[in-house]
């Protein structure tokens, strides 16, 4: 059996100038900072370093391992302030004394930061999709993969020592990919919908076409994640790998559990005109539909759609404002009167 791991510290003296720890009044102030901090609540063992062999070869430096008995979060606040008052009495005998590790850091505040992120992307995937379902579906299928990357850490966190910061960073990360990876697949099976496709049909395409982005992007950021332990600081280790790890269940959940939830409820992330022909069994084309703020009929009574996708209405502006751009080449050449040439400008600046 694991046996859970505490917080810890770490007291570093130095001795003044000209000085050792080593000499008798400098050794004694050590001895009685560590003593103290060693009968505090809520700590298991404060190290000797003059018995642990901590102190460096010249005699100037010292420090002592504190461990705690539960997790940095769990120490009072009385504990801690004891604490900063052993080093305050230790500088006060002459010596330079610091603490660090993580009981004295600031601990993160998670909860609000992430549940404004949640809202922000879903009133921005509502107004993009226009739909409520599909706005809701990345948002679903991300807090799936990050509860399962969070959950996974907060298991290994005892055996590992992984520090809040880890979950914090994971979850971030975790939620910003699997949004937008989500959102891939979701836009592309609306797109192959609209085109006719069948539920079965718009779901393989968008798995093989945005899924594939989708696992080459998440591979990079999973090699970028992990790239972090090449650095050799154990934290950022930690830090780059369980952020990594995170990270590949959202592509796995994207690539997998989206498709599925999109063919349980194929019409439910369409906008409203594609439902409105999946209903009545037709297969429109992407010209045929609606488009936002034209009616279909309105569409039909302004020309439909010119060649290469430019709409009936613009094609003869286009049409003459090539015809002029091209009339007025000979400004450019140098032909033409002095007006021919000035209305020309902006042709022969654009050429």
């Amino acid at each position: 059996m694991l046996r859970r791991r505490g917080a810890s510290a770490k007291l570093v003296f130095l001795a003044p100038q000209g000085q050792k720890l080593t000499d008798r009044e400098n050794r004694s102030a050590v001895e009685k900072v560590v003593d103290r901090v060693g009968g505090l609540d809520q700590v298991v063992r404060a190290a000797d370093p003059y018995g642990a062999g901590a102190v460096s070869k010249d005699g100037s430096t010292a420090y002592a391992a504190v461990t705690f008995e539960v997790k940095a979060k769990d120490v009072d606040d009385q504990v801690k302030q004891d604490l900063e008052q052993a080093v305050e009495d230790g500088r006060k005998a002459g010596l330079t004394v610091e603490v660090g590790g993580s009981v004295l850091a600031t601990q993160p505040s998670g909860g609000a930061t992430e549940l404004v992120g949640v809202v922000v992307a879903a009133v921005v995937l509502l107004v993009t999709f226009a739909s409520l379902a599909a706005a809701g579906l990345p948002l679903l299928t991300a807090l799936i993969g990050v509860g399962m990357g969070v959950a996974t850490i907060m298991a290994l966190s005892s055996a590992l020592g992984l520090s809040s910061a880890t979950s914090t960073l994971a979850m971030m990360l975790g939620l910003a990919v699997g949004i937008d990876y989500a959102m891939f697949i979701v836009s592309r099976y609306r797109e192959e919908r609209a085109r006719g496709l069948a539920p079965q049909d718009a779901a393989g395409v968008a798995v093989g076409t945005a899924g594939s982005s989708v696992v080459f992007a998440g591979l990079t950021v999973v090699i970028g994640l992990a790239g972090l332990s090449v650095v050799g600081i154990p934290t950022l280790t930690q830090m780059g790998l369980a952020a990594a790890g995170t990270v590949a269940l959202s592509v796995l959940v994207a690539v997998t559990l989206v498709p599925a939830l999109l063919g349980i409820f194929p019409r439910a992330v369409l906008a409203r005109s594609t439902r409105r022909f999946a209903r009545r069994g037709a297969r429109p084309e992407v010209a045929d539909l609606p488009r936002p703020g034209r009616g279909a009929g309105q569409a039909q009574r302004r020309g439909g759609d010119g060649p290469s996708g430019v709409p009936g209405r613009r094609l003869p502006e286009l049409l003459h404002a090539l015809a002029a751009c091209g009339g007025a080449g000979a400004g450019c050449a140098g032909g033409g009167g002095a007006a021919q040439r000035e209305y020309a400008g902006g042709c022969c600046a654009a050429s």
